[in-house]
């Protein structure tokens, strides 16, 4: 049925929303493919579900190429599956929890992990049932602190996630990377360019980990990549570690009157006088800063932890709260911030501007079995035999010549501070480089987390009762629409990939006379009965100023101009992606349209 302008339940707009920030939510709304309806919560519009549904056409048959099967869960689940993973509580503020007439917990899901679970442990009990693939399409929700950015970060989106279940991890490995390939598919056929980069499981859990980023300036994610081929998440990047410095002749360590020098900035310079280097001037990478944080935990209590950095370094959060689970007893979202003044306070061995780790690893000041009590964690630079400019933990007062491992301990090695450009490549394969991106898809070896905690198992060849490993991939449905119209746009509005556009070809009478709408009418019925999906703006009453804006701003690859040029026997076609123009004689111009959609295919 061709798609008529005069009846189509659209209104363009001329001006843009007084809360968008990113050009794809500034379009999508001007050109009628949603509407706000609540902050991050959108309601579509016909032409906006035109293009949901054919992203989700193509996702559907490369999940059906490598046999995975559809299913569909309710959105609104009870509490208990949850529960028995811990993440009803490790989840936080960041899920929307309700209660029913009988005061029975649910909540609006963010995630499937347990139900898909629970269904396969409903229905399955041998090796021979495996290995299996499902996926679902389904509205997820999470009570994001500041939605923004339209489609890009919301609270309620539409998702594809797919589990695989499989009796050993060779069949995870297989299940693994056919749905890494069928990504690569999905990807490519929708026109959006993505990198695959190494990643952390964060709250999903697992090991092996993979993201789809689609490299754009307003990305909240960065990444780094190598020439040679590397490419990580910044939390995933893992630092050239120094080899171990002999210490053996190093003299001892010395604590001198530093007045007035509570930043890195302050004690370098003072430093210069105080303790001067012989061989060359000192710099931040020689001084140990040691930052204090407050990791707020799932269950809402506070902790306070240090982390021991060069002093040239920034502390990156997102790298902190990426790898800092594997030091805290609870695993799961957290909030994490630098410690505020009341948070220092309740520590009185703390010394603002002069904390350092102490003089002697068995009198420490940090560290669990230190005076202090906190955990200590270090950078991966801070290695044995490094020497270090620190605070003495007294007013006024700093130690020079600090030898780790020999004046100094920690507990942990964490990755936390921020990658830079031209940093070495974990895999020698040449400098990093950074950029931003969205993520598109994520694919997780999950292992067996969730089928022990809720009792997947089956038995295997042997008839012994063995527990199922699982993987977990999930895309951005609604986010996917957003990335294309962001990389998919100009100044006059939308620009849509063939594979997605709402329609193959806009057909636009431009004129007053009959004979022009007339001409619009054959056209549109002969393309639709060729197989393809016509546009047709039949507006009587309209512009052909406003009818060419609203065929620009709604972005159909293919525009016909059906105008005065018929008086001569031409319409004009134009390619709304080169921008180029031809006026091609009537007869031919139905070849014309077919073959350039045809071309794209």
């Amino acid at each position: 049925m061709v798609l008529r302008l005069s009846t189509l339940f659209l209104r363009t707009l001329r001006e843009d929303p007084a809360d968008a920030e990113v050009a794809s939510h500034k379009l999508l709304v001007r050109a009628g493919y949603i509407r706000r309806a609540a902050p991050g919560i959108y309601t579509w519009l016909p032409l906006g579900l035109a293009v949901l549904h054919k992203v989700e056409a193509i996702i559907r048959e490369e999940m059906a190429s490598i046999g995975a099967q559809e299913v569909h869960f309710p959105a609104l689940l009870p509490k208990e599956p949850y529960e028995a993973t811990n993440r009803w509580t490790e989840y936080g503020d960041s899920i929307f929890r309700l209660k029913d007439r009988k005061d029975g917990d649910y909540l609006l899901a963010p995630t499937h992990e347990e139900m898909f679970t629970l269904l396969v442990k409903d229905l399955y009990s041998s090796y021979k049932d495996l290995p299996l693939s499902l996926y679902q399409i389904q509205n997820k929700y999470r009570d994001e602190a500041r939605p923004r950015a339209g489609l890009l970060r919301g609270r309620e989106f539409i998702m594809k996630d797919s589990y695989s279940f499989d009796v050993d991890d060779a069949g995870l490995d297989a299940s693994y990377a056919a749905h890494r390939e069928a990504y690569l598919r999905i990807f490519a056929r929708l026109g959006l360019e993505v990198v695959p980069v190494k990643a952390t499981a964060g709250a999903m859990g697992g090991s092996k980990s993979e993201e789809f980023l689609h490299p754009t300036e307003i990305g909240e994610d960065t990444f780094v990549r190598s020439a040679g081929g590397y490419a990580a998440n910044v939390e995933a990047v893992t630092t050239v570690v120094p080899d171990p410095v002999d210490y053996t002749d190093a003299p001892p360590a010395q604590v001198l009157d530093t007045p007035d020098t509570p930043t890195i900035e302050t004690l370098v310079a003072a430093s210069q006088t105080i303790f001067p280097n012989a061989e060359r001037a000192w710099t931040a990478a020689d001084t140990l800063k040691n930052v204090v944080l407050t990791v707020k935990l799932p269950t809402g209590e506070k902790q306070l932890v240090v982390i021991g950095v060069p002093g040239d370094r920034a502390v990156d959060l997102k790298r902190v709260e990426a790898n800092i689970g594997a030091f805290l007893p609870i695993a799961g979202e957290i909030g994490l911030e630098a410690a505020n003044e009341e948070d220092l306070k309740s520590q009185p061995l703390i010394v603002k501007g002069y904390l350092g780790p102490g003089l002697d690893p068995e009198d420490a000041l940090l560290g669990l079995e230190g005076k202090s009590g906190l955990l200590y964690l270090v950078d991966p630079r801070v290695v044995s035999g490094t020497r270090w400019i620190t605070g003495a933990n007294q007013p006024g007062k700093h130690v020079y010549g600090l030898v780790a491992g020999r004046d100094f301990g920690w507990d942990g090695v964490i990755e936390c501070t921020e990658v830079r450009e031209g940093d070495e490549s974990p895999d020698g394969s040449g400098p990093l480089e950074t950029a931003r991106g969205i993520e598109m898809g994520h694919i997780f070896q999950l292992g067996r987390k969730y089928a022990e905690a809720l009792d997947l198992k089956v038995l295997d060849a042997n008839g012994k009762q063995v527990t199922v490993t699982m993987g977990s991939y999930g895309v951005g449905v609604t986010r996917a629409v957003a990335a294309l119209a962001e990389s998919n746009h100009d100044e006059r509005g939308l620009i849509w990939p063939r594979a997605v556009a709402p329609a193959d070809v806009h057909v636009v009478a431009v004129g007053r006379g009959e004979e022009i709408f007339a001409e619009a009418e054959r056209l549109a019925a002969e393309l639709e009965s060729r197989g393809l999906t016509v546009m047709l703006d039949d507006r009587q009453k309209v512009s052909p100023g406003v009818k060419f804006g609203d065929a620009e701003l709604i972005g159909v690859p293919t525009i016909v101009a059906v105008g005065k040029g018929l008086a001569g026997g031409t319409l004009e076609v134009k390619d709304r992606r080169s921008g180029s123009a031809e006026d091609v004689p009537v007869g031919d111009v139905a070849d014309y349209v077919v073959r350039a959609v045809r071309a794209d295919a």
